[in-house]
């Protein structure tokens, strides 16, 4: 089973650096579950795609244009979404801020290359 620690802290956990004013940090995960930190500043772009997970996000700060599938919205500070796997989504962040993602399973992708 691939699984992180059972605690993860802020100041140990490594940010990656995406490019484009995009940063993220990937916190606890098993099999099943990933919780990852994503940094923009205004003006990024997380562009356009999909992917197997389903994913659950929570905008711990600032605002974002965010489209899933052909829907689209303002969201800042407080709001969150729902990606259904497979679902074509992407945002542009208006003010820079953070966003919590939670995919289902895990994103292998995501982990520390070794």
């Amino acid at each position: 089973m691939i699984r992180s620690e059972n605690f993860q802290f802020e100041k140990q956990e490594q940010w990656e650096d995406l490019g484009n004013g995009i940063k993220r940090q990937v916190y606890g995960y098993d099999d099943t579950i990933m919780l990852v930190k994503v940094q923009f500043k205004a003006g990024a772009v997380g562009e356009l795609h999909s992917h197997i997970h389903a994913q659950v996000t929570y905008v711990e700060s600032g605002s974002f244009k965010m489209t899933i599938d052909d829907e689209e919205k303002i969201i800042s500070k407080g709001d969150g979404y729902y990606v259904p796997p497979h679902s074509v989504h992407g945002c542009v962040c208006i003010e820079p801020g953070m966003l919590i993602d939670v995919f289902s399973p895990l994103r292998e992708d995501f982990l520390p290359k070794t």
